[in-house]
């Protein structure tokens, strides 16, 4: 194998996938990028078994052939080299030249047939949406996803499609984020996955032409997404996801407007005099006007206001503070709108001024559950 590339083609190229090399593995060639030259393309591949990344780029190719090199490695010597171009060539020991310049480095590497094969995809389900709307999905809900392994269900991102439209849920429990969008499918088509946050992050990632259109290969245990040069596939996670419909409450007695940077400067204040992610904020809903407020023993008191468009009797719950910022930072609209029924029971959170009626949720809709009042 033999080829020349330019240096940045080739270090967005590794970028794009050495995540998904794990740091540590007892399986060595899963350290390793598969290099392959054909056509007057390099492709790249990595996997850790569960999420594979395959990306192509334009090359001058010599002499094809493929290799496998070592990841981390090559990635760092690519991020210090300063050549424009280089010339890249593997014998048949498996050791690959990087030629820059004057310069010339060796790494030994492993051959092709040791490296896994990624899935195939014939007779999957395809579906297609733009790029821009694919990542605006992902963005609204995986922030919510949980991190704890032990609901591991709630670890990925549920996608349900039914009924011409595909809806994205991301919950750890305590939050729950949901987006949805109209997309075409053949009539009665349905389906159900839940995508590992890993690969989400991936996704994310190399959606990056916002007119251009993602494919979704849709299987029984895997899904795989091709954009542009890229294409990402991965395990899906097993088991039954929770019915979110019974998380949204069913009756919201009032709905408050908030201006969404104003109340995202006095929440990070507020969250200062909170000790940890246990500790809550009191919101108190006033005749024109909203105070946040927190007393914590070993830290001291923290009160402050702004005006919103609430009128009746006071109303106190109590939030997470960095859970309810978590929403705001998802939400892109110069408002929010909040809606509640009383103190016990979750607040719905919409971004813009759409009001939150049963069986006619906004995309996206936040979720987040209240926590317990301290006394006053």
């Amino acid at each position: 194998m033999k080829f020349i590339i330019s240096r940045q083609e080739l270090s967005e190229l590794t970028s794009r996938i050495q995540n998904i090399v794990a740091p540590k593995t007892p399986i060595p060639i899963l350290s390793n990028f598969l290099v392959e030259a054909i056509d007057n393309r390099i492709i790249l591949t990595a996997t850790d078994l569960t999420v594979g990344v395959r990306c192509s780029g334009s090359a001058k190719v010599i002499e094809p052939g493929s290799t496998t090199i070592p990841a981390r490695r090559f990635s760092n010597l690519l991020r210090e080299l300063t050549a424009s171009h280089l010339e890249i060539s593997t014998n048949e020991k498996e050791v690959t030249s990087i030629i820059a310049d004057s310069s010339t480095f060796k790494m030994n590497g492993l051959p092709k047939s040791e490296f896994p094969a990624l899935p195939e995809l014939s007779g999957a389900a395809q579906l297609r949406m733009k790029q821009k709307e694919l990542k605006d999905m992902f963005f609204r809900t995986a922030f919510a996803v949980s991190k704890e392994d032990n609901r591991y269900v709630l670890t990925g991102v549920f996608l349900q499609i039914a009924d011409g439209a595909a809806c994205f849920v991301g919950t750890d429990g305590k939050r729950l984020a949901r987006a949805s969008l109209p997309i075409q499918v053949e009539p009665g088509f349905k389906a159900e996955c839940i995508i590992p946050l890993k690969a989400v992050d991936e996704i994310m990632k190399n959606l990056n032409h916002d007119e251009e259109e993602a494919t979704l290969y849709i299987m029984p245990d895997k899904i795989a997404i091709e954009a542009s040069d890229t294409i990402i596939i991965t395990k899906l996670l097993s088991g039954d996801y929770p019915d979110v419909e019974k998380v949204i409450p069913q009756t919201t007695n009032s709905f408050v407007s908030l201006h969404r940077d104003e109340l995202m400067s006095l929440l990070r204040q507020i969250s200062l005099f909170t000790l940890d992610t246990t500790h809550s904020v009191r919101f108190t809903f006033m005749d024109g006007e909203l105070n946040l407020s927190v007393n914590t023993m070993d830290i001291g008191e923290g009160k402050v206001s702004m005006p919103v468009n609430y009128t009746g009797p006071r109303f106190d719950i109590a939030f997470n503070p960095m859970f309810f910022l978590d929403i705001l930072r998802h939400s892109k609209k110069e408002t929010v709108m909040i809606g509640f029924s009383d103190s016990y029971n979750p607040g719905m959170i919409a971004d813009g001024e759409e009001k939150i009626t049963q069986g006619s949720y906004p995309s996206p809709l936040f979720v987040l559950m209240p926590m317990r009042l301290n006394e006053a």
